[in-house]
């Protein structure tokens, strides 16, 4: 590290800011949801919809801004993303409607997928000395997995102060911050390379994303019929269209030359299945801490912090476990324990216990905490500097879009297990809110049965991730047996490429 110049570092504190919000946003809802319920009065497709839209559109730019950074210039990408992002931050706070909210959940996507590919590609140029980049790695993914797991508690703790609207205008102020520091503490770079945007690939892969999601939901809650048929075949149309297209064509947005490494391959592909379950497990347990056991919103967001210090406590001490373990025996420790925390919580029952939560969602957070850090030095690891933003895209592709896919699989998932109940409406706050207009004690006993349908929607969603995780576990078990398929570090490619230029 004595030869990390201290302007690295202090980049690299910079760089943080935005990363810290990007993923905080993806889950600071999780609590909210409650208030915003109360406030805007969305229906069940469209909370699903305000929970999904950011990010969906974070996984389906992810690659393409990657590619954009590398070309047009990372630094001065994720300036144009800070700004994008703080503008809609503050048309969300104020949002009067759902479509309104939707659509400002859908420019912070865009501006977020500006920001992180960029973000952890930087630090592949910043930092030379391969352990100063290992540091840096760490530091910049216990950041990102940090604010995962801590936004819960940052949304609980605003929103039992202010309105639902606070959760989003906090960002304001942090990326006018960026917006300063960046351009003074950050070089800027970016790659020589005159290759076209594969925009053919960006429009058949939204193009694909959006009607899978669709019909996924529609069949969990309504049942399979000719419309969700439609869609979902459309869907599937298009992504082996951009598949194909992406195949032929000279410059894809997907690097699958990456992809023929098993490590690079396994480590993408398992995370999306690990970030799911983790996204669904946060989103449910919220409601039913409030909901169900009757914590009030502070008192649920602070039992999310054991939870989200281990989780960044690892992401920080991933290095040094994988240095011990091993590639293989790290990635697949990590999702046992993830699996083990998610097990855990099938024992909740409609009175907790809160001991029970804690427990379960630390050991979870073992395996997460160190899962993200391993999935980002894989990526950089697989790629030269000149295509670490392609690289990086990829794993924060498998964050984004783990975080989405568990929200409307599993969600609905859980969403299907509480319907299937006599009495139950669409969610648990509706049925609830029913109960309330219906006196005396079939009013009482409707509210008891819609607790413990939620109580068993959860145990069932829980128990399928961890057999989701474990089943991983088992595939990484076998998929990197052969350690001659480990990527070798992004330091051993000449780092004077002539494919990489630096502007100061």
């Amino acid at each position: 590290m004595s030869t990390t110049p201290r302007r690295a570092w202090a980049g690299l504190a910079a760089l943080l800011l935005p990363v810290f919000l990007v993923s905080m946003d993806a889950s600071v809802l999780y609590l909210a949801m409650p208030h915003l319920s109360a406030a805007l009065h969305p229906t069940s497709a469209e909370q699903l919809w305000i929970l999904d839209i950011y990010p969906f559109m974070l996984a389906g730019l992810l690659i393409t801004m990657g590619n954009l950074g590398d070309r047009w210039g990372r630094r001065r990408l994720m300036t144009w993303g800070a700004g994008l992002f703080g503008v809609a931050s503050v048309i969300a706070a104020f949002a009067p409607s759902p479509a309104l909210l939707i659509a400002a959940r859908a420019l912070m996507g865009v501006g977020g997928a500006t920001l992180l590919p960029a973000s952890l590609a930087l630090i592949a140029n910043i930092f030379r000395d391969p352990k100063a980049r290992g540091i840096a790695i760490g530091v910049w993914t216990a950041a990102f997995s940090f604010g995962m797991a801590v936004g819960p508690v940052i949304g609980g703790v605003l929103l039992h102060h202010f309105w639902w609207g606070s959760v989003f205008l906090i960002n304001a102020p942090v990326f006018l911050a960026f917006l300063v520091a960046g351009p003074l503490l950050i070089p800027e770079f970016r790659s020589d390379s005159a290759a076209r945007f594969d925009l053919v690939g960006v429009a058949l892969s939204m193009a694909a994303i959006f009607p899978l999601v669709y019909a996924v939901k529609a069949a969990a809650g309504h049942g399979v019929d000719g419309t969700t048929l439609a869609v979902g075949g459309a869907g599937a149309i298009m992504l082996i269209a951009f598949v194909v297209q992406q195949r032929r064509t000279d410059h894809p947005l997907i690097p699958f030359d990456l992809f023929r490494n098993r490590y690079f391959a396994m480590a993408i592909a398992g995370t999306i299945l690990a970030v799911s379950t983790l996204s669904s497990m946060s989103y449910l347990t919220g409601i039913y801490l409030q909901s169900v056991v009757g914590f009030d919103v502070l008192a649920a967001a602070l039992l999310g912090l054991p939870a989200a210090a281990v989780v960044a406590y690892f992401s920080m001490r991933a290095p040094w476990i994988e240095q011990y373990l091993g590639r293989r025996s790290t990635f697949v420790a990590a999702l046992l324990f993830s699996a083990a925390g998610q097990l855990l919580l099938v024992r909740l029952g409609t009175d907790g216990p809160a001991w029970l939560y804690v427990l379960g969602t630390v050991v979870a957070g073992v395996g997460y905490g160190t899962l993200f850090t391993f999935v980002s030095s894989v990526a950089l690891a697989a790629a030269p500097p000149e295509r670490a933003g392609q690289a990086s895209s990829m794993s924060e592709m498998s964050f984004e879009l783990g975080t989405a896919l568990g929200l409307a699989v599993l969600g609905s998932v859980a969403t299907a297990v509480f319907t299937r109940h006599d009495g139950m409406s669409r969610t648990l706050g509706d049925t609830l809110s029913r109960a309330d207009g219906i006196a005396g004690p079939d009013g009482a006993a409707l509210a008891d049965a819609a607790r413990s349908a939620w109580v068993d929607a959860v145990t069932t969603t829980v128990g399928v991730s961890s057999v989701i995780l474990v089943a991983t576990a088992i595939a990484a078990f076998i998929v990197m047996r052969d350690r001659t398929s480990e990527p070798q570090p992004a330091g051993r490619t000449a780092t004077g490429s002539a494919d990489a230029i630096v502007v100061e």
